[in-house]
């Protein structure tokens, strides 16, 4: 695998406080203190059990105000400690100190967490219609104010949430807290080229699925698997916490299934699920035929599974980093100024993490720091899919700046399903660009590359879907070992996969590796991946057909993904996601790189 040759940069935080131990710093943490604090006082006060069902007058729309306004007050400095402090522990897990500070932090948010379910209970309790009617604060956030109405019905009483808000501190967040912390750590010897044994990080490890060296891949993934073995008994523990936590609180919120919430959280029903999903199944073969044509390309019968994200040559195009960031933005540039604008701050004002080190988090993420500032994350590496990630990354980033007018209220709203959709987006644009320009054997490596993702996140993404429903299946009765885990995992795979994959090369740990089964707040957190994939593949098609009426109307739905419901949203641009159709024909965009891909292999082999 090809090694970055530059030196990679890490972000900077100081903008906001010169240090995790800096005066700066604590005075923040101490005004963030006094805010909850009068924050718990007025909703106490204002949102009162006793005050349910109140007639909408004068005394309640002010009272309604004042406590929409001190919650997103507190929401704003609330996101940029935790990201600050978050813009720490990721990049060093080990920084003992930060790590004390995101404890600390974890409290705050159990706070909020109560704030926000006697809020919900209150609002959910008004005459919603007449509110709306009187008040603008509540014509803003009229989405908001509407789902609360739904949220209020199942909600506990309030001492038992505030109950389930201290306990999670010691339940679901510590259990993900217990995967983020374990696997960033875990050290494991790997033999490399010219059997040289080094000591690597997890991260690292996954990444030499991209060597070249099939030899070195295979290596790497087989001393992966017996690390997940040597550390399954807690990375177990947790999974079956925070699943046991997920379902005692489905039947006591009076959900009739955990997925029911889940689609409620992302802003669709479950007939958009069921449309998406099997549409998605209907593409498997055409999928299976991609990785047997890949297979054909490395010179082997069948892809095992370390074979996925193998390069197709020893000499495949390398991206330094400083010709990646150079073309993600020129071709942000094409599609607008501000997109092109908003990639030269993330890298002139140091909002990006990009070299592979120890204690480093694996994969990648953006995050809003404050304002129009994100921070992003990545593990560069310098080849196709390292500029890819860099291009998916700076959407979320570009989704960030057009919510920056938004209050925390209206943001937090954006679901999971609509997250994904400016960096599919922007990587659309990416890997259109280069397909045009490269060479043929440039185009065969990037449509790989792009196969790849899209194979991850259709076919892996429905096996994990697949995995987590059948965990919360046998998780009702009792906890589940770790080769039950492992057997549902493999079951899951080999629904998706097929034949496409070696029946005794797949990856029996991959319920270990994925840290999104550990969130305490969502389940099933895979599928909006999807959602993101087709969705963004979709709008690039319609960007396509019309591109000055497209660009005139991207950002503001952008700007708008936390104020109405996903079918209302995408009915802007003329679809329609509670049928098969719309997810069809982003599907077909899939097929014809899928065929352009297969004829490339067999006029190159």
């Amino acid at each position: 695998m090809a090694q970055a040759t530059t030196a990679l940069p890490h972000w900077d935080m100081t903008v906001v406080y010169p240090g995790i131990d800096a005066p700066e710093f604590e005075a923040g943490m101490q005004e963030l203190d006094h805010s909850f604090t009068d924050l718990e006082r007025l909703a106490a006060r204002t949102c009162a059990a006793e005050r349910h069902g109140q007639a909408v007058n004068d005394e309640v729309v002010a009272a309604f105000e004042e406590v929409t306004g001190a919650l997103n007050a507190t929401g704003e400095l609330s996101e940029t400690i935790t990201s600050f402090v978050h813009g720490y522990t990721s990049v060093d897990s080990r920084n003992d100190r930060a790590q004390a500070r995101a404890s600390e932090l974890r409290r705050y948010w159990s706070r909020l967490s109560k704030v926000m379910t006697r809020y919900t209970a209150w609002v959910g309790s008004l005459d919603v219609e007449a509110l709306l009617d009187r008040s603008p604060v509540a014509r803003e956030h009229e989405f908001a104010v509407r789902r609360a109405r739904v949220e209020a019905a199942h909600l506990m009483t309030q001492s038992e949430e505030d109950l389930v808000a201290e306990l999670t501190l010691a339940g679901g967040s510590a259990w993900g807290k217990l995967h983020d912390d374990l696997t960033s750590q875990i050290m494991m010897p790997v033999k490399k080229e010219a059997g040289t044994v080094v000591e690597l990080p997890m991260s690292e490890v996954r990444n030499l699925a991209m060597n070249p060296d099939r030899d070195v891949r295979r290596r790497a993934y087989e001393a992966e698997l017996a690390a997940w073995q040597r550390w399954e008994t807690p990375i177990r523990a947790a999974l079956n916490g925070v699943k046991g936590e997920h379902l005692t609180l489905i039947k006591r919120r009076d959900w009739d299934d955990v997925l029911d919430e889940s689609v409620f959280q992302n802003h669709i029903d479950r007939e958009t699920l069921d449309a998406m999903l099997g549409a998605a199944r209907a593409a498997f073969p055409d999928l299976r035929r991609y990785l047997k044509a890949k297979a054909t390309a490395l010179g082997v019968d069948t892809m095992a599974w370390y074979d996925l994200f193998a390069p197709l040559s020893a000499d495949a195009p390398v991206w330094e980093w400083d010709d990646g960031v150079a073309f993600v933005i020129e071709q942000f540039g094409t599609f607008s100024d501000r997109m092109r604008d908003l990639a030269y701050r993330a890298v002139d004002e140091g909002w990006i993490d990009a070299e592979l080190r120890a204690g480093k988090v694996g994969g990648a993420f953006c995050m809003q720091l404050r304002g129009e500032e994100s921070r992003v994350l990545a593990n560069y590496t310098p080849a196709w899919d390292g500029v890819s990630t860099m291009a998916h990354e700076l959407g979320h980033a570009y989704h960030n700046l057009c919510e920056a007018g938004r209050t925390p209220l209206q943001r937090f709203g954006t679901p999971m399903t609509l997250a994904e959709t400016a960096s599919t987006f922007c990587e659309t644009i990416l890997r259109q660009a280069a397909l045009a320009q490269g060479t043929e054997r440039e185009q065969l490596a990037i449509l790989e590359a792009s196969l790849q993702d899209a194979t991850q996140t259709i076919m892996d993404i429905i096996s994990r879907f697949d995995f987590e429903r059948a965990v919360f299946a046998r998780r009702q009765s009792r906890e589940l070992s770790a080769d039950e885990f492992s057997e549902l995992m493999l079951d899951a795979q080999r629904q998706t996969y097929g034949d496409g994959i070696d029946d005794t090369q797949r990856h029996r740990a991959m319920w270990a590796v994925k840290g999104h089964y550990y969130s305490p707040d969502y389940a099933f957190y895979n599928y909006p991946y999807l959602f993101g994939l087709l969705f963004g593949v979709g709008l690039y098609a319609r960007y396509q057909q019309d591109p000055d009426t497209f660009r005139a109307n991207y950002d503001d739905l952008l700007s708008a993904t936390g104020l109405d419901d996903v079918a209302t949203l995408a009915a802007r641009f003329g679809i329609d996601i509670r049928t098969p159709a719309f997810w069809e024909s982003s599907l077909d965009v899939i097929r014809a790189d899928i065929d352009r891909f297969v004829t490339l292999v067999d006029a190159t082999t």
